[in-house]
């Protein structure tokens, strides 16, 4: 389709995960907005794992729903079967997963962004941007025609001079079966911008007629699941079961004795892959004392003959995929739609970027997604989403936003990127945040809302029930400071083999007690959530959430004075213009490493890798002095 005008408020370039959330809440925001994609009809395509959340990624899904994204919506709408990973671990690691249909997925975002008035999708290869001074005002094409804007985002995922490999064989693509994008890297490179080069992987996709399913292992959702969106209602998904093999000792003879033949090994594979999600061959050889692997088969849509196997991403020779996995139980007769395939592309380490995605050197350029180095859909969406928010908010002449590490994963995500290192793709992790105790998929309400209605990122029903619940929370909260008395708690305490009380206790001076439940409490402790209409999937999470408040009360008042001590070291701004050069005292380390990337506060400065104590210490009094 060719775009009706050449003059938009917003161009975002690139049509995945970090593309389709910065174009949705930019017309969403009322901005004239366009999204250039190589294919229109590969729009929100999920061209890795077919799902959705995960360790601390669920957290990012939740953090999205209350800023306004569109990607919790549609997982809520298209899951085959939904799961709360860690439940045998603390609260604060607790993270809701979905394996999706993600030919529905796509169908649907397809249709959201088609309805939206102010967002025209069209194809094009964007591969240079125009500037007027030192500000974007354009996006170039490949035709040799410029389309203007006032802000412009780039989300060009692992399309960037993208090189699958699968054994010797190379392909120059952005994933199999779709052109890379070439030129963009080179022109920003010439601006100024410093690029790297990185690795990710995917497993081969297996025909499900072909696997003997008598040999695996199913594998449930919950009975009853918790939905990524506030706005769910209703939620009874499907439970589909994805199911398990391991592999065995053959199959790793075959593999170690390929070793030569994969591209990982062979030097063929010049960027740095994913440490955490690791191939089959890179398990193997990293894990050798290990007899098997897991591995796990999940549908790619439903009724999919088309299985994803989880577990087994390599980018050793068709033949060597094979061979080892027919080694495998179930899998004796096993034929591929596609082999598994490693990707080398290119990304632009985000040190060069603001904490609000904006570029330090151009202004009202953006990077979100895997241009930034990051893996997964959840975090590319979740960058795209805020770029898109601040790209609007910089039009609309308001407060751009940052959250700060003690108020999102979105907020950890962004400091990490932009103070460290990336030296491989980077993954979210619960144990990348210091705060995670704050930082609940539970309580992702209560952190965000502020800025949700600030910024107009909600409509005013989704503002209204997101406020509903978070009241009937606090209501349910107090009735906990309410006292219990002795025949109504201690007959369940008995039962647990605890002292009982003599006379009426505060009740959340019982519930602090190991193995005390919320739900031993007398009904009238619940009128907050029995007296009013709410459903009953978030009448638990209420719950749980009022459970979860009380009983780490005291690890929550620790953390929350460690972030009053952080704040401190976050408010100490630093000049943009400051020469670490003309500080003779640093180390040679520190004075590259904060010159690189300029940070904006003395926190960010001590977040860097490379950064010493004593660096940080000379550079606190330089700036005392200099003010």
């Amino acid at each position: 389709m060719k775009h009706p005008t050449n003059h938009y408020d917003i161009i975002i370039a690139g049509g995945g995960h970090a593309g389709v959330e910065a174009a949705h809440i930019s017309a969403v925001l009322g901005l004239k907005t366009a999204l250039i994609t190589l294919d229109k009809n590969a729009v929100a395509r999920m061209s890795c794992n077919p799902a959705i959340g995960g360790l601390a990624k669920g957290q990012i899904v939740r953090e999205i729903d209350v800023l306004g994204g569109l990607m919790p919506r549609i997982a809520d709408l298209s899951g085959l079967q939904f799961k709360m990973l860690n439940r045998t671990k603390g609260r604060s690691v607790w993270s809701p997963r979905a394996q999706i249909d993600k030919r529905k997925y796509e169908h649907m975002v397809r249709l959201v962004l088609e309805k939206l008035p102010n967002l025209f999708v069209f194809s094009g290869e964007v591969v240079d941007i125009a500037e007027r001074g030192s500000r974007v005002c354009g996006a170039v094409l490949r035709d040799g025609s410029t389309v203007f804007c006032r802000q412009l985002i780039l989300t060009f995922g692992t399309f960037l001079n993208g090189l699958v490999h699968v054994g010797e064989r190379k392909i120059n693509a952005g994933r199999m079966g779709e052109p890379e994008s070439v030129g963009i890297t080179e022109n920003l490179i010439a601006r100024g911008f410093i690029s790297g080069r990185l690795k990710t992987g995917t497993p081969p996709r297996v025909d499900a007629k072909t696997i003997d399913w008598s040999k695996t292992t199913p594998s449930y959702g919950d009975e009853n699941p918790a939905p990524f969106s506030y706005l769910t209602r209703n939620f009874i998904p499907p439970n589909i079961p994805c199911h398990y093999v391991k592999t065995g000792s053959l199959c790793h003879k075959i593999i170690q004795d390929n070793f030569e033949r994969s591209p990982l090994f062979s030097g063929d594979v010049r960027g740095a892959g994913p440490r955490y999600c690791p191939s089959i061959e890179d398990k193997v050889h990293r894990f050798s004392h290990h007899d098997s692997h897991l591995l796990f088969l999940e549908p790619e849509w439903k009724d999919s003959d088309q299985i994803y196997l989880n577990g087994f991403s390599t980018s050793l020779p068709e033949d060597v995929q094979i061979r080892s996995l027919r080694t495998v139980a179930g899998f004796e007769r096993a034929r591929f739609f596609r082999p598994g395939y490693a990707i080398e592309y290119d990304f632009f380490p985000p040190a060069q970027l603001h904490a609000t995605l904006e570029s330090k050197n151009i202004d009202g350029l953006y990077f979100a997604g895997q241009i930034n180095g990051t893996s997964g859909y959840e975090e590319a969406a979740a960058q795209g989403l805020l770029a898109g928010i601040n790209a609007s908010m910089d039009i609309q002449g308001k407060q751009k936003l940052t959250l700060a590490r003690d108020e999102a994963y979105l907020g950890v995500l962004v400091d990490d990127l932009i103070t460290k290192d990336t030296l491989e793709p980077y993954r979210m992790f619960t144990s990348r945040a210091e705060f995670r105790l704050l930082l609940r998929y539970s309580n992702a309400d209560k952190r965000l809302i502020k800025y949700a209605s600030r910024l107009g990122l909600l409509s005013n029903k989704h503002l209204g029930f997101i406020g509903k619940k978070i009241d009937i929370t606090d209501s349910l909260l107090r009735e906990f400071n309410h006292s219990v008395s002795p025949p109504e708690i201690n007959h369940t305490l008995l039962k647990l083999n605890q002292a009982v009380i003599n006379q009426s206790t505060p009740a959340k001076k019982v519930l602090k007690r190991p193995g005390v439940s919320i739900r031993s409490f007398p009904r009238r402790f619940f009128r907050p959530i029995t007296d009013v209409a709410i459903d009953d999937v978030f009448r638990d999470e209420i719950v749980s959430e009022v459970e979860t408040t009380i009983k780490y009360s005291g690890y929550i008042e620790r953390q929350k004075n460690q972030v009053h001590q952080m704040k401190k070291q976050e408010s100490y701004a630093i000049p943009a213009s400051l020469d670490y050069s003309s500080i003779s005292s640093l180390s040679n380390e520190g004075r590259e490493k904060l010159l690189f990337v300029r940070p904006e506060t003395l926190g960010q400065a001590m977040r860097i890798s490379g950064v010493t104590p004593a660096d940080i210490s000379i550079l606190s009094v330089y700036l005392a002095k200099q003010s």
